[in-house]
């Protein structure tokens, strides 16, 4: 048994792979949901992106309100909805709205970045203020309002209705990759999730800030700080490596503007990287965690130790859900999760929609 003592969560992206469609991946989705609740995972978050085609997770509310109701007990939520692409109101009736339909099992995960590129933005938002991400703690202060029915009196909003979000207010989790968000999430006394998986450099910096910062609030009475974790685990090192390539590669084009479908494993074996493209490669993912479960438990089990971490979070992407489903189970069983158990290969579960 390995020292991997907290609760493991999921982060899906609805990764749409070559040769398949949105429609697929988004039911690729719903079949991961149900697959990770059974083997005991926290969990299930989905994070919205813009203009990606390997991307389907645009619309957090409407997925998180699929993957509720095809799951019994998993906690379903957002990694994250992005503030400042949503007018405040519009966030608190929907996620109210989901909190009323699925009582005590949603989430509310928020970031301030816009999850997508100078023109989608414009598209999104119709106009970018140059106040920008400054005027997250503005929106988020709103967002409360609305749940809470607290705005004073004089406010603007003092006679709006939030309709069903007073009364039905989720968790909300502040997300980030840097100080910024770890110290308004203390300051605020909610808990934070940080982006390990794209800015490991500031981990460490960012979890002290949130800790330093933080103040007891009617939520929380102590910090809670999660971490998402790109992670890849098969039978074998060489068997995760062959399928870890497709990731390595997408982040590149993502990097390099070519967007696109996750390529499969052998597209991405033949790919010919450059040197300097190789490199920027492992920079880009030398935080990613692949290998068997010998290879990647002492990765984790450092990590844990080094950031104090009370939850981990886990992304994974592969071509074949076969293999995404393998990966889930094999980190279930090697930090004991009540649901895990041997199984002699992964058997692909039956598709959400009808034949």
């Amino acid at each position: 048994m390995s020292n991997i003592d907290v609760p493991l969560s999921v982060l899906d992206l609805a990764p749409v792979v070559a040769g398949s469609n949105p429609a697929e991946a988004l039911n690729n989705t719903l079949l991961l949901a149900r697959e990770v609740e059974q083997l005991g995972y926290q969990r299930f978050w989905v994070a919205e992106h813009h203009s990606m085609p390997g991307v389907a997770s645009s619309a957090p509310a409407v997925l998180i309100a699929h993957i509720a109701s095809v799951t019994e007990r998993i906690r379903v939520g957002s990694g994250g909805v992005m503030l400042p692409n949503h007018a405040p109101l519009v966030i608190a009736e929907q996620f109210g709205m989901l909190e009323a339909l699925h009582p005590g099992r949603i989430d509310l995960g928020l970031g301030r970045a816009p999850g997508t590129d100078l023109a989608t933005t414009r598209a999104l938002r119709r106009n970018v203020p140059s106040g920008g991400a400054d005027d997250f703690p503005i929106q988020l202060s709103e967002l409360i309002g609305f749940f809470e029915g607290s705005f004073p009196e004089g406010h603007p909003y003092r006679s709006v209705m939030a309709v069903p979000a007073a009364g039905y207010r989720p968790p909300i989790w502040i997300l980030g990759s840097s100080d910024y968000g770890a110290e308004l999430a203390g300051r605020l006394g909610l808990p934070f999730s940080f982006a390990h998986h794209f800015a490991p450099a500031t981990t460490v910096v960012a979890l002290e800030r949130y800790r330093e910062a933080f103040h007891p609030s009617a939520v929380l009475d102590e910090p809670r700080a999660m971490l998402t974790v790109s992670a890849l685990l098969a039978d074998t090192d060489d068997q995760a490596e062959w399928l870890a390539g497709p990731t390595r590669l997408n982040v590149l084009r993502i990097r390099t503007n070519r967007r696109g479908p996750l390529p499969s494993p052998e597209e991405a074996a033949n790919y010919p990287y450059s040197a300097e493209e190789l490199e920027a490669v492992h920079s880009w993912t030398g935080s990613h965690l692949v290998g068997s479960p010998a290879t990647v438990t002492p990765r984790l089990e450092e990590l844990l130790a080094r950031t104090g971490a009370d939850e981990l979070m886990v992304t994974t992407s592969t071509h074949a859900l076969s293999d995404r489903l393998r990966s889930f189970e094999l980190l279930a069983r090697l930090a004991g999760l009540p649901g895990a158990h041997p199984r002699h290969g992964t058997q692909l579960p039956r598709a959400i929609a009808a034949d």
